[in-house]
């Protein structure tokens, strides 16, 4: 199987870098879903095996502290296609559609109007009728979570990462001469299949890939986590724990479920390893943009929790990767602790179109953050979807050294030094040595979410 990521690596890995295009760029961004930040070999992983997206961030820009606004599915998909805060697009379910007037101004259909071939692939994500007709190539399921192993035509299983894949090959086929063009793709890999209880069902080509490893505990996972929560949070109606019961509450289902996780995320790594080949073969390498990104993250058994939604960094800390062969070399390879956003990939890739950014966009253009042209220094968060005992609202505001979340239904506040405690494992909200900070993040809180809508 290795020898298989290196060979993929070493047909695409000669693209040369510093040639410049003054042509618009192909753009091609790619999704996964419940991907956390560290579930890639390039953020310190030693386990995971993620050749091709590796050497994707050591060629491109690898942002180390990339975060969503709402770590849950329909609302980070719909951040991501408006470039807007949930408070402002107003998408917080899997049944509301964008408006006509909302979906005119994402980023897919702005650059259509700018020349652009647009595709779609995967999961879309956002509502129930799905904007077919917008697009010039759709291939993406009706379902709001896609099966995982389906049957085609000749009753051959076939599974959604490898359809995902298929469907890229498909469309670059189609329109690699016919450019610019913009191919969004969504796995589902590697969300869960929802069930009582929920599984992974992987790639059968991966059912022995890190059999022979053990995966290390978070430290987190021990019960005095857990038992830290309040009583509201800390109940089995609450859905994180409801899921980690089946998933997590033993060790060998820690195992089991985490090295599943990875096999999903490895088999992403492979369609990725393919698209670059095929991107070299139709010659169009040098041209084409590609960003990779997380919908949100998710909690691989960390305070005793299964799933995202929460404020902690398991839950809304993503992997990004921008990799721009138009850049000179001195450029790309690096690793950048920039703050960003999903919001800011709207603006971004506008920006690399010569597509003006409309001013109902609250996101910020990557490469003006990196060039120093604008700063964040913190965000908002908001989680509303649902509600106790379920899952608990919650907001706040990240900032680089510290993260405040207020469980509004309840009044409940936590502070963290992520800083100092980036497991957040004490939480400072009652401490008075840091009763200043708590009230300067209460003040920030407050004025971000008036200015968020």
């Amino acid at each position: 199987m290795k020898f298989c990521y290196i060979f993929l690596l070493s047909l695409w890995a000669s693209s040369s870098f510093g040639q410049s295009n003054t042509s618009k760029p192909n753009i091609i961004f790619v999704l996964t879903d419940d991907h956390r930040w560290d579930a890639l070999g390039v953020a310190g992983n030693k386990i995971i095996q993620t050749p091709n997206l590796d050497q994707l961030a050591n060629k491109g820009l690898y942002f180390k502290n990339a975060y969503v606004t709402t770590a849950i599915c329909c609302v980070s998909r719909a951040s991501l296609l408006t470039g807007q805060y949930e408070s402002r697009h107003q998408i917080n379910d899997f049944k509301t559609d964008l408006s006509p007037t909302a979906l005119q101004q994402t980023y897919p259909l702005l650059l259509k109007h700018a020349g652009y071939q647009i595709g779609f692939v995967g999961k879309y994500g956002v509502g129930l009728n799905h904007p077919v007709q917008e697009f010039d190539y759709w291939s993406c399921s009706k379902k709001e979570q896609p099966p995982y192993i389906y049957l085609d035509k000749q009753g051959k299983k076939v599974h959604n990462t490898d359809s995902v894949g298929h469907d890229i090959e498909l469309f670059l086929n189609k329109f690699a001469k016919h450019g610019p063009f913009c191919l969004s793709v969504g796995f589902k890999a590697p969300h869960e299949l929802d069930g009582k209880p929920p599984t992974y069902p992987t790639q059968e080509r991966f059912d022995n890939l890190y059999k022979a490893v053990t995966i290390p505990e978070p430290e987190t996972a021990q019960p005095k986590y857990w038992l830290s929560f309040p009583d509201f949070f800390r109940t089995d109606q609450n859905i994180a724990r409801e899921r980690w019961k089946p998933l997590f509450s033993t060790p060998e289902l820690y195992q089991q479920t985490t090295k599943s996780y990875y096999r999903l995320v490895t088999g992403v790594d492979e369609v990725i390893g393919k698209m670059m080949v095929q991107l070299k073969k139709l010659g169009i390498e040098k041209n084409t943009v590609i960003i990779f990104m997380g919908d949100n993250g998710f909690y691989l058994g960390e305070h005793g929790l299964q799933g995202k939604w929460y404020g902690h960094e398991e839950s809304i800390r993503v992997p990004l990767i921008v990799y721009d062969p138009r850049l000179p070399a001195a450029k790309n390879g690096k690793q950048l602790t920039t703050m960003a956003l999903n919001i800011d990939i709207a603006p971004t890739i506008l920006s690399l179109a010569g597509v003006a950014t409309p001013t109902a966009m609250q996101g910020q253009n990557l490469f003006d953050l990196i060039n120093g042209k604008l700063a964040r220094k913190d965000f908002f968060y908001e989680h509303t979807y649902s509600k106790s005992p379920k899952i608990p609202n919650v907001e706040g505001i990240v900032t680089k050294d510290f993260k405040y979340m207020k469980y509004i239904e309840h009044n409940y506040e936590e502070l963290y030094n992520i800083a100092n405690d980036p497991k957040e494992k004490n939480n400072l909200a009652g401490n008075q040595k840091y009763a200043a900070k708590l009230n300067e993040l209460r003040k920030e809180y407050l004025a971000q979410k008036k200015a968020v809508k």
